[in-house]
Order: C-alpha cells, then structure tokens, then sequence
C-alpha cells in the first residue's frame, strides 16, 4: 500500500527517508538521537586523539630515559678511555695510544649524534644545577666560586643533565689558610 501524499490540511507532518508521513514529535526525538550521537561520536573522538597523543608522548619518553641510561654507561666507558689517555708515558706503545684516542672519539661522536655534549666548565662559574663540587681551594688569580678544575666531564643533552660535571671550585673564605678541602 502507498503512504498517502502529504496534503494542505496536514501541515504539521514531515516525510521521512523512506517517504512515509512522520508525526512532528517523532521527528523531534529523531532529531535529539542524531545531536546526542553525533555529540557522542565527537567526544569519542576527542577521547582517541588525546590517547593517540599521550601514548606518542610517553613512548618518546621511555626511549629518551632508555637512551640516558645507556649514555650514562657509555660514559663510563669514555672516562676510562680519558684516565689511559692521561697516563701518557706509561702507554709506550704509539699505534695503542692512538687507537684509545680513536675509540674515544667514536664514542664521543656517537653520543654527540643522540645530542649528548660534553659540558666546557673549567672557568666558568660554579652552578650547582650543572656541577657537583667535590672540593675547593683557593686561588688568587680567580674569581671566588669558580670552577677550577673538572676531575670528572659533565654531559648534557640541551638543557637536560645526563652526568653533572664533578669539580674543584675556589674559594676566598680559604685564603691564608692554605687549605683545600677536598
């Protein structure tokens, strides 16, 4: 049977998708359904694009520490390298001595690559977020608090610490006392 045709004295009807006469009510109701799914698929997907995000986020984070931590050994490693290095005539040997010094460049350079500088203090002032004081003595020549020695590199990644610089630092307050402390 065909659905009758909408006709002058039925105003307040509305067809439907199928053509069929709907009551202006059922046609609000259709109408509110269809804002609060749509509502809801908008909040869903709010929902997925702040997880999509934090997921993204956390994940660099992890590899970032993961990467840290591996830095931090590598370091290690690099010191070693610089103590064989500083012992000087007790490496007789030429070609060992500059394959030590080879091995610490690669190294070097493979952490420069993942942004890991090594921190240039010697002479400038003491900042106890970048260094760690191991020590002090005085030095006329110098202004107080400023870092006279690096007894261990201090490396960084931008502004991020991965090793503080560990240093000898001078202090005024040890004039004519001759001291060091240390």
């Amino acid at each position: 049977m065909k659905p009758p045709d909408p006709t002058p004295d039925q105003p307040d009807h509305e067809m439907d998708a199928a053509g069929t006469m709907m009551d202006p009510s059922d046609a609000e109701a259709l109408q509110k359904e269809l804002s609060a799914e749509k509502e809801r698929y908008l909040r869903l997907a709010a929902d997925f694009n702040s997880f999509r995000k934090r997921t993204a986020r956390d994940s660099e984070q992890r590899a970032t520490t993961q990467k840290d931590a591996l830095a931090r050994e590598l370091l290690v490693i690099v010191d070693n390298l610089e103590r064989a290095l500083t012992t000087g005539s007790s490496m007789p040997d030429e070609p060992l001595r500059r394959g030590v010094e080879m091995t610490r460049q690669q190294l070097l350079e493979l952490l420069q690559r993942h942004g890991i500088e090594p921190d240039q203090t010697a002479g400038e002032p003491f900042n106890a977020h970048w260094h760690e004081a191991i020590g002090a003595r005085f030095d006329p020549n110098q202004p107080d608090h400023v870092v006279l020695e690096v007894v261990q590199r201090g490396y960084r990644r931008r502004n991020e610490i991965i090793r503080p610089a560990r240093v000898i630092i001078n202090d005024h307050h040890l004039a004519g006392h001759g001291r060091h402390r240390g």
